[in-house]
């Protein structure tokens, strides 16, 4: 299998790459990687699918949003969230469609601040529940039997050792990756897959 992972080098991204060990792996970074891609921007997006070519599947653990009090967010921030972890994340279905093979996959990355809100993260709630429910409508719409999904994972150990927090209230990248691999191996489609249940 042919497996592009976006986001590569970051925590989650480099845990699902290591996972899919054995598969055709192509890590795409914004800065290092196989290949490299902005998905801000849409041109970026268009010429990865061109360089690329036809993959099995395409894994999205990239896109970023500002955390900041919701007095404090500027337009600047929810433009910069909307256009970075949601219109990204939405442009790679739509541009990269036909470049995945019959019956092949998306899976995008939302986050558990789409549930679980907590002060300080307006901006990345929204665009997290953006990419939700951008998978559950694609996936109707998918066509050659391609799928769609979204995992949601929690916070990340590893995330919160950087941030000086406490990592056990957290699930290491290693665990968060299950859910990645069930997107792309499991017949599920249109679905948020919150990966604590594989914890």
């Amino acid at each position: 299998m042919r497996v592009m992972v976006i986001g590569a080098t970051g925590t989650i991204g480099s845990a699902v790459a290591d996972a899919l060990a054995g598969h055709d792996v192509i890590r795409v970074g914004s800065s290092s990687g196989d290949v490299r891609a902005d998905i801000s921007r849409p041109e970026s997006i268009r010429g990865l699918f061109a360089g690329v070519g036809q993959v099995d599947a395409v894994v999205s653990c990239a896109g970023s949003a500002r955390f900041n009090p919701l007095a404090e967010l500027s337009d600047d921030d929810f433009a910069f969230s909307i256009a970075n972890k949601l219109m990204g994340q939405v442009n790679l279905v739509r541009l990269g469609m036909e470049h995945v093979r019959d019956g092949g996959s998306f899976t995008l990355t939302s986050g558990v601040l789409s549930q679980v809100p907590i002060p300080g993260s307006a901006a990345i709630s929204l665009v997290n529940a953006g990419v939700e429910a951008f998978a559950r409508a694609a996936a109707l719409e998918a066509p050659r039997g391609i799928r769609v999904n979204a995992v949601s994972p929690p916070w990340v150990s590893e995330t919160l050792v950087q941030m000086g927090r406490d990592p056990s209230g957290g699930l290491p990248a290693a665990v968060v990756a299950r859910a990645y691999l069930s997107s792309i191996h499991d017949e599920v489609n249109g679905t948020v897959i919150d990966a604590r249940r594989f914890a």
